[in-house]
């Protein structure tokens, strides 16, 4: 089944950038399993500038992944990413990394285009301008998720302003961003680099079509660094349920 942009209601994180006369929506008591999951992980959105971030991996493709996240009608968001180490090593290399290394994954999302003809899909961006983005997403089940995910909340009231509130959901062991901006004013918009981040116990294996954007209420996807397969590995966004069973 495709479910590419239904989220479950799960808030397992809320943006701090929202307005002071609106009630916050954190969960204070569990109504469902999921917001049973979300109280039992207590996940708050980490801002993206209070990481420590180390090297970063070197890949086939050098230390960050450019791509364009599209569909048939064309490329709707640039994408650029890369995977970190904890700032207290040297050298990132998942080859070498003791046991327990935390990797960061950070996508710099785009709507539309970065304006800049050598990233992305620049210039050849054939799609309308976004006038309005309203998700980031991971289309496939965050391996070895610790629990710890956010954003830059500067970029977000650059964009959007006070009213901006991101809130980090799950969807069948997948993250999910939703960035909501009310019904007027600013929005996530054409060329306004918004950067989300997560973290796991397992490094890439390589970029993955395994990310997507809802822009201009249009799913449009492409590929990003994931992780290597890991069976064994938890992911935080997989809880169990009220009754004891298994999502």
């Amino acid at each position: 089944m495709n479910r590419l942009f239904l989220a479950l209601p799960l808030a397992v994180a809320l943006s701090a950038c929202g307005s002071a006369d609106e009630p916050p929506t954190d969960l204070e008591a569990a109504r469902s399993d999921g917001e049973a999951q979300a109280l039992a992980r207590n996940i708050e959105a980490g801002d993206f500038l209070d990481l420590a971030l180390g090297p970063k991996i070197a890949g086939p493709q050098g230390e960050e992944v450019e791509s364009a996240l599209s569909n048939a009608e064309g490329n709707f968001a640039d994408m650029r990413s890369f995977v970190a180490c904890p700032a207290a090593m040297a050298v990132c290399d998942p080859q070498t990394a003791p046991e327990g290394t935390i990797y960061t994954y950070v996508h710099v999302v785009f709507p539309g285009e970065d304006n800049e003809a050598g990233t992305g899909s620049g210039e050849a961006n054939d799609s309308s301008d976004v006038e309005r983005a309203t998700s980031f997403r991971m289309t496939q089940p965050a391996t070895g998720f610790t629990g710890a995910a956010g954003y830059s909340k500067d970029e977000a009231l650059a964009a959007i302003g006070m009213k901006a509130d991101v809130v980090i959901t799950c969807d069948e062991g997948a993250l999910v961003w939703t960035v909501s901006a009310g019904d007027g004013g600013d929005q996530w918009e054409q060329a306004e680099p918004l950067t989300f981040w997560w973290q796991s116990t397992v490094p890439p294996a390589g970029p993955a079509p395994a990310y997507a954007i809802l822009a201009n209420y249009t799913p449009a996807s492409g590929s990003g660094p994931y992780p290597a397969a890991a069976p064994d590995a938890v992911n935080a966004c997989l809880a169990p349920s009220l009754d004891g069973s298994e999502d």
